[in-house]
């Protein structure tokens, strides 16, 4: 079968990771992405070490813009009648909309959307969302099948937004390179407790509330106890911030004014994954809205806790009170508990950082994605013979 995969640009995330695993695992797929903004984590490095040479449109970049949209639109629409695909594959929002409204112009075509979470949620405001939602209904009725990597994501778009019948969507997870977290060894004794969290620093990742938690952690920590009450034990916690983008400038003021400067460090992007994770104890996601987050697999992969807000696909992925502890949003006083838990009890967090390994190890492997995918491919095809000419 002949596949032209799209996505909007290679970004460090689960959404890139996917597109170039998935385009190494069909070979001969054709890869289209546009540009990687500044202020973002660059993956094209990982494309270049599978050998894969994407197509590059520069203008299906992050903005919105009605001239860039307009030329990439027709950019693919060329690149679409010389490639002549079986399947168009689209991935994330931007490239899922002008790719399929390419792929329907072209119209032989089978069309395939990833949903890998939504903008519905955290992203713009309400006339802006209530446009996005009707466009996607829109494309759906033109969409073969449309992928999501969660069941939770499923159900939120099938009922709550109604982006289409439930026969329509296919749930594959994502699947990710993890042998060498899977082989990582709980991290040694150092007296402080390291707690993480991993992602693009923008308004939807919530990061403002863990540096929030991290301020009230340690006042409760400094406290005198009550007469009567049992001292509260002082462990020495540690804060990093590992990821970039535009809020960056922002949370660090935020970190000065809370007086956390001496516990907090902003780690900027780090590629080697091991790197990452051999040095954290926890790993925390404070999210308004989540498709699958890849920070807490990778987490579980490498036997490290996990605590997040219990939003999206994150209930999909962790197991509350096994593998780590799921907070509503908004809560910001159960979060600082469980985490002061989890401080506190080295022998609770390797239990949980077991448990997480056990559940993620086999679920969430590129094997299990290619596999997923190529059977979901074959049926496409089978079931719309027809529009194959």
């Amino acid at each position: 079968m002949k596949i032209l995969r799209i996505i909007a640009r290679l970004n460090i995330g689960g959404p890139a990771r996917n597109a170039v695993l998935l385009t190494e695992g069909f070979p001969g797929t054709a890869l289209i992405c546009g540009e990687v903004d500044k202020s973002e984590g660059d993956m094209m490095y990982l494309a270049g070490e599978k050998g894969i040479k994407p197509i590059i449109i520069k203008e299906l970049g992050r903005e919105l813009s009605w001239k860039d949209d307009w030329a990439a639109f027709w950019k693919i629409y060329k690149i679409i009648r010389e490639v002549k695909p079986d399947i168009i594959h689209t991935h994330t929002a931007k490239a899922g909309t002008l790719g399929r409204f390419a792929g329907i112009l072209y119209g032989k075509a089978i069309l395939i959307h990833t949903f890998h979470g939504h903008v519905f949620s955290g992203y713009f405001g309400k006339v802006k969302t209530i446009f996005f939602i009707w466009v996607e209904k829109f494309l759906a009725l033109f969409t073969d099948t449309i992928i999501t990597v969660s069941e939770a994501l499923k159900k939120e778009l099938v009922e709550k937004y109604r982006i289409a019948p439930e026969k329509k969507f296919s749930v594959i997870e994502l699947g990710f390179e993890l042998d060498e977290l899977l082989k990582l060894p709980p991290r040694e004794n150092s007296g402080t407790v390291n707690v993480g969290i991993v992602g693009r620093l923008v308004p939807v990742k919530n990061h403002k509330m863990m540096l929030r938690v991290a301020k009230r952690v340690g006042d409760i920590q400094g406290q005198s106890p009550k007469k009567g009450t049992v001292p509260v034990e002082i462990v020495p916690v540690r804060y990093m911030i590992i990821g970039d983008g535009e809020m960056r400038g922002e949370l660090e003021r935020y970190v000065e004014e809370l007086g956390i400067k001496d516990k907090v460090e902003f780690k900027g992007w780090v590629k080697d994954l091991k790197a990452i994770y051999e040095e954290l104890d926890i790993v925390a996601l404070t999210s308004l809205n989540e498709g699958t987050p890849v920070s807490l697999i990778e987490a579980m992969a490498g036997g490290r806790p996990v605590i997040a807000t219990n939003v999206g696909g994150v209930k999909d992925i962790v197991k509350d009170g096994a593998s780590g502890y799921l907070v509503e949003l908004g809560n910001v006083e159960e979060f600082i508990k469980k985490l002061l838990e989890l401080i506190k009890d080295p022998e609770k967090r390797r239990k949980f950082g077991e448990n997480g390994r056990n559940i993620v190890k086999d679920r969430f492997s590129k094997e299990r994605l290619i596999k997923d995918t190529e059977k979901l491919y074959n049926n496409t095809l089978q079931e719309n013979q027809f529009l194959r000419s």
